[in-house]
């Protein structure tokens, strides 16, 4: 990720502009938010914990970086952030609250209140696998903020990325942990392939879409890796980079099910309900290619991130390739 410096670029579009990303303290918000510092942009995080994003401010300039308190759930609260804004984010996702208005309802109020005050360009990032018919909250409400986003805000840009991996990622590291310590591990949903998207290509994705509305307003975009990787596939390549030998059992959808089902466990029933099926790009549909973007692979950088749970860290890295290469 290119990061600000005393003197950000001023060729982007963006440059000395308002973004203002609603969502910014989240995993993903981070990413975005620095792409944006690093085209001069002058950008307003909105989140309830403003708080967590305060890693971001040595990367911005002076008056560059604003962090607000704010419950998209308010309109009070959402107009005063699109205070002055020319362009919006909205990046607001999760599995547990209200989804309905938190994905649904709010996504609508945000794409109305931008229009009203002429915004440039609307960026609303949802996800594959967004669909009214689903059985989960959390495809439900995604497929219902899309609808509100596009009815209120037509020229908005809707990017659906599949599971965003990166170097801090809650996904890649939480298997790498696992398989450091665990000489037997289940494998849930061993089949289910995902198209694995980087983290800064997201990132890049929302920043060309904001910079050209003109192209990409009113279009909807599917955000996926070069290649899809079934549950088990990334678990092996994992132990590989790792150089542990480690034994997968796949778990039958049944007893997965049940597993996630039950109270207290890292996956919730819509999670495995998602999961199941997978999450790839749909066949023909846009993607980062149209958006000008070089889909990187996760084996360019599981080398270098695997070091800290290697057992002798860089000094067990020639030994892990050499494994990899025979897997």
């Amino acid at each position: 990720m290119a990061r600000p410096t005393s003197s950000p670029s001023t060729s982007s579009p963006l440059s000395g502009k308002l973004v203002t990303i609603f969502g910014g303290t989240g995993y993903i918000g981070h990413y975005v938010a620095q792409s944006l510092l690093a085209r001069g942009a002058r950008v307003r995080l909105a989140s309830r914990a403003p708080g967590k994003a305060q890693s971001l401010k040595p990367l911005a300039n002076l008056g560059q970086l604003q962090l607000m308190p704010c419950d998209i759930t308010r309109a009070e609260h959402v107009a005063a952030a699109l205070e002055g804004a020319q362009h919006v984010v909205n990046l607001v996702g999760a599995f547990t609250g209200d989804l309905g208005k938190l994905m649904g309802e709010a996504p609508g109020t945000i794409a109305a209140l931008a229009a009203e005050r002429g915004v440039a360009s609307l960026v609303h990032v949802s996800a594959i696998g967004a669909d009214a018919a689903s059985p989960t909250a959390y495809a439900r409400g995604k497929a219902q903020g899309e609808a509100n986003v596009r009815a209120a805000f037509p020229n908005a840009t809707i990017l659906r990325p599949s599971i965003v991996f990166g170097k801090d990622d809650q996904f890649i590291n939480l298997f790498a942990g696992m398989i450091e310590m665990l000489p037997v591990l289940p494998v849930f949903g061993p089949q289910a392939r995902l198209q694995l998207v980087y983290a800064d290509d997201v990132a890049e994705a929302v920043a060309r879409a904001l910079e050209h509305p003109e192209t990409h307003g009113g279009k909807t975009y599917e955000l996926g890796g070069p290649e899809q990787l079934s549950m088990m596939e990334i678990h092996e390549r994992i132990a590989a980079v790792q150089g542990r030998q480690r034994r997968f059992l796949a778990v039958p959808d049944g007893i997965s099910a049940a597993f996630a089902a039950m109270p207290l466990t890292p996956m919730s029933r819509d999670q495995w309900t998602l999961l199941k099926p997978g999450s790839t790009v749909a066949p023909g549909a846009p993607g980062l290619a149209e958006l000008g973007i070089e889909a990187k692979p996760l084996g360019i950088f599981l080398d270098k991130w695997m070091l800290r749970y290697r057992k002798h860290g860089r000094f067990g890295a020639a030994n892990a390739r050499a494994k990899l290469r025979k897997a």
